[in-house]
């Protein structure tokens, strides 16, 4: 029998359902982390699934300033319905999308914003490095995809590192509350301005 105190420390941090908490503490022997971990990945699961189906056609805009004025962002927060825009969570969720916004200046929301030309320009300019290196020219493509990946890191929005918590990135943050809220969630629109 799980431990109710635990089954709803999970709860807590997860949002998933208490059949499905205790399912995942019986797979992981009861071992909180693995469980956690359990939990997460069948969010993200479910995250990507409600995603692809649904439309967010309500939100919010939100803005964050910082640094006494010099720095501020807007985003766009989307989502299924308006009793979800007025969610606390939610609207907690699109603060610390700006604060991420402002702090790491994304040029792109997602991946399939970048332009192809720009994708084409940065994998010649890593074929130039790796050969003037002298790396094998049969490590070129893997090297770049990796080192691609690094750039959709620094670029990408959803592909960042999460500010306050490294070992997420913010696209874990919008699946976890998808989960949660089960409304797909969606980050429409952001600008940063700096002086």
């Amino acid at each position: 029998m799980a431990n109710m105190e635990l089954v709803q420390k999970l709860r807590n941090e997860t949002g998933a359902g208490i059949m499905d908490i205790k399912q995942a503490l019986v797979e992981a022997n009861d071992d909180e982390k693995m469980a956690l971990e359990l939990l997460r990945k069948r969010g993200q699961k479910i995250a990507a699934k409600k995603q692809a189906e649904r439309v967010a056609k309500s939100g919010l805009v939100e803005a964050y300033i910082h640094a006494g004025g010099r720095i501020g962002s807007m985003i766009l927060l989307a989502c299924e319905t308006d009793f979800v825009a007025k969610n606390e969570e939610f609207r907690n969720l699109a603060k610390e999308i700006a604060m991420q916004v402002a702090a790491m200046k994304p040029e792109y929301v997602n991946r399939e914003d970048v332009p192809s030309d720009v994708v084409e320009k940065e994998k010649e300019i890593y074929k130039e490095q790796l050969k003037a290196e002298g790396k094998p020219e049969a490590m070129w493509d893997n090297i770049s995809e990796g080192k691609l990946e690094k750039y959709y890191e620094q670029v990408c929005l959803l592909d960042q590192v999460y500010i306050k918590d490294d070992s997420k990135k913010v696209k874990d943050l919008v699946n976890e509350m998808t989960a949660k809220l089960g409304e797909k969630l969606e980050v429409k629109q952001m600008v940063v301005f700096g002086i």
